[in-house]
């Protein structure tokens, strides 16, 4: 019991001083990414038989890449201690909206429609949507973590095989690693959730991760350089210091 108190302290104060050492702006775009992708997540960007994309996907680009800088600076476990923190603020925003879905005010949009029937219906509408299902919830936070995993020790077993630096190598392991973990997070969550609940094929299920993580890729493709220069500033100031000289003492 001693030894796992002993742990549990030594690892509360490596994040307190990994959070201090990591820009509080990539923090903050991180765990805002997070809650907009859940939220948005509701609503469907493109819905066909075998292409399905949600508004979410508009957000769950951002995370990754802010995952795959972290990683190559800071490494796998920061990055998976800095998701796990993020996973831990959309819970409590989840919950938050949960409970405030059950307040008996009305929102802005029941008041917009003459109609009180429609604006009834509008009112139930918004409070379902931002109350969430327990579900789909549970089902995004376990894509959410898991894919996270995967997508740090596969950044750092990609780089260990690259021995050059610069913007390819930065690529080569961020691309990798974000293909397959973004597959990953779409297949759980499929699986858990649309197969489940909304009675999706293995097909679809397969073809929709797919395809999601295919579009969700190109999308770090396309903004990948913004965060190598990003890591490059970082590595010429030194930043995050702290942190690593608390790890060789």
């Amino acid at each position: 019991m001693k030894n796992i108190s002993s742990w549990l302290k030594a690892e509360l104060d490596d994040t307190k001083v990994l959070l201090r050492s990591i820009p509080s702006l990539t923090v903050c775009f991180f765990v805002l990414s997070v809650v907009c992708a859940n939220l948005m997540a509701n609503k469907e960007l493109i819905a066909l038989k075998y292409i399905t994309l949600d508004c979410g996907f508009v957000f769950s680009w951002i995370m990754f890449l802010c995952m795959d800088v972290i990683c190559k600076r800071w490494g796998a476990k920061a990055s998976i201690k800095v998701s796990l923190i993020a996973l831990f603020v959309n819970l409590a925003v989840c919950g938050c909206f949960a409970l405030l879905s059950f307040a008996p005010g009305k929102w802005g949009e029941f008041y917009s429609n003459e109609n009180a029937v429609i604006g009834d219906a509008v009112n139930t509408a918004l409070n379902n949507t931002f109350g969430g299902a327990w579900y789909v919830v549970l089902g995004s936070a376990l894509a959410f973590i898991v894919s996270s995993i995967v997508n740090a020790l596969l950044n750092v077993r990609v780089a260990k095989h690259t021995s050059k630096e610069g913007f390819k190598a930065f690529a080569l392991r961020s691309y990798i690693s974000t293909a397959i973990a973004q597959f990953v997070d779409n297949m759980i969550f499929a699986t858990v959730v649309s197969k489940v609940f909304f009675g999706w094929t293995w097909t679809q299920v397969v073809i929709c991760s797919l395809i999601g993580a295919v579009c969700e890729l190109l999308c770090e493709v396309f903004f990948s350089g913004i965060g190598y220069r990003v890591v490059c500033r970082w590595e010429k100031e030194n930043v995050g210091s702290a942190y690593f000289e608390q790890k060789r003492a």
